[in-house]
């Protein structure tokens, strides 16, 4: 009970600290404790979920004047496979190999304008060449290949307009 509660803690935290990356973003993390692929330790989760909060909160600064984007992520499988360090035992690996271990996300979102729906759904996006491709992120940033994946995901269904059928 005192873990869930600590995790209910933290997650309104991220939330918080992702209205404060951008008024215009707000990210929700749906049952983070139960997601795909995760670091063990709850520090380095709650680190991860923090950087992704902020990362989405900087893509929001990309959105006009005016509109509004909740996420709320649903599953993440992480790119590479954790493997337990046998001379560390406070320490995980994280072994990227370029093979069925590319990065998942499943979320859903509501982008709004003056309390408008102007787009909404549900989204699983991945970045399965994640090793192939070339990437803007630092090779020092140990989330560079999802968000590479989550820029693509926003570029093409948030700040990409939409084509009218006519």
């Amino acid at each position: 009970m005192q873990r869930h509660l600590r995790n209910l803690l933290a997650a309104a935290l991220l939330v918080a600290t992702a209205g404060a990356a951008s008024a215009g973003v707000t990210v929700t993390y749906e049952q983070p404790d139960k997601f795909r692929d995760m670091p063990y330790s709850q520090v380095d989760r709650d680190e991860i979920l923090r950087q992704l909060s902020e990362h989405f909160g900087k893509l929001g600064q990309e959105l006009p004047q005016g509109q509004d984007l909740r996420i709320t992520v649903k599953d993440i499988d992480l790119a590479g496979r954790i493997e337990p360090a046998r001379w560390n035992f406070n320490n995980d690996i994280r072994l990227l190999r370029g093979g069925a271990d590319w990065p998942t996300m499943k979320l859903s979102y509501v982008l709004e304008e003056n309390g408008q729906v102007l787009r909404s759904g549900e989204a699983s996006i991945n970045n399965m060449m994640y090793l192939e491709r070339l990437n803007r992120y630092s090779s020092g940033d140990p989330l560079r290949f999802e968000k590479q994946m989550v820029d693509e995901w926003f570029k093409r269904d948030i700040s990409a307009p939409k084509l009218s059928a006519h």
